[in-house]
């Protein structure tokens, strides 16, 4: 494997695109965005990384056709709204069944599906084996500046799970195999939520207990909505799930927490995404999580908070007494 074509350039995609040139890759990395291909082209800096020069190996374009042209495995870093139409542009192209690396996080609006399921609708079943998910509790600045982070991948087939861990593995970036698709993608889609929501606790200083609880009782939602839907509990209660829940739920790095900070402190959901300048996952994953919820009969009282805070303009304090007042039952882990 000599080529790799890695689609979307935000925070997330181009650390990871690092990683793979470091490695000995050629990257060509396509982005939507004109100015930001040129920008990087011409000085070699991301804006949101102006310390870190992009590596030698590494291209940037506009063009998806060129991105593709000789790759032997392609990675997405979109966003999840995104992943339907540029796969349906990828499909348009007749690319070539190679190796295709997941590391959006998220859940489609309409569908209730995953990612690696919305690819396999518009490219077609005999990609399933190609499918690998990358997920588990690590941020862009952290992998940038080569720091310790464990993650899961995760496929329909064990060679390509192997594959990927390959082509990804560094001394400071620790990869586990995990074939349980469903779990993972759950865990790194659903944790968003619960991350909005400890960030609302944090930002009305609710204090350390109602934090713990929230995240205790958030990672139950996702083992039940995810085991409902066909995944493994014990999967939730690895990387993908608490692991990545615990680092989301706890740091500024987070969009998803700094957007519940902006809530608590009594912006809009459209002003606090203007704010944050770039897609908040858990905004559009709440929306699929309360449908899913419904649909499987699934109680979520904190994902359902979320979505009231957003998309009714329930004021967070009044959502938190909501929480408090609810019916206590036995508790089942």
């Amino acid at each position: 494997m000599k080529k790799i074509a890695y689609l979307g350039m935000g925070a997330w995609g181009y650390c990871l695109a690092m990683l793979l040139a470091a490695k000995n890759y050629q990257v060509t990395c396509w982005t939507t965005k004109a100015d930001l291909a040129e920008q990087l082209n011409n000085t070699g800096t991301h804006p949101l990384f102006p310390g870190h020069r992009a590596h030698p190996h590494m291209h940037f374009t506009t063009n998806l056709e060129e991105a593709l042209r000789g790759a032997d495995l392609i990675v997405e870093s979109v966003t999840c709204m995104g992943i339907r139409p540029v796969f349906e542009q990828l499909q348009a192209l007749r690319i070539p069944k190679i190796p295709i690396v997941i590391t959006s996080k998220g859940i489609e609006q309409g569908s209730g599906e995953i990612i690696p399921t919305v690819i396999l609708d518009v490219l077609g079943a005999e990609f399933g084996p190609l499918i690998g998910c990358l997920s588990g509790p690590s941020f862009a600045a952290d992998v940038i500046g080569n720091l310790p982070t464990s993650v899961v991948v995760s496929g329909y087939n064990s060679d390509i799970i192997q594959k990927i861990r390959s082509v990804f593995l560094t001394p400071n970036f620790r990869i586990y195999p995990n074939m349980d698709v469903l779990g993972v993608a759950f865990g790194g889609a659903l944790k968003n939520i619960v991350a909005i929501a400890c960030a609302i606790s944090d930002g009305l200083a609710l204090g350390s207990s109602s934090k713990a609880a929230l995240m205790t009782r958030g990672l139950h939602e996702i083992r039940k909505l995810a085991v409902a839907c066909g995944a493994q509990a014990a999967t939730i209660n690895g990387l993908s799930g608490m692991g990545d829940l615990c680092v989301t739920c706890s740091s500024p790095l987070s969009r998803n927490f700094r957007f519940g900070t902006l809530l608590a402190q009594g912006l809009a959901a459209q002003e606090a995404q203007k704010l944050i300048g770039m897609v908040v996952e858990g905004v559009y994953s709440c929306v699929s999580a309360v449908e899913l919820s419904k649909k499987y009969s699934v109680d979520m009282p904190i994902a359902d908070a979320v979505y009231q805070i957003i998309y009714h303009n329930m004021r967070p304090i009044d959502a938190v007494q909501t929480l408090m007042r609810r019916t206590i039952k036995e508790e089942h882990l």
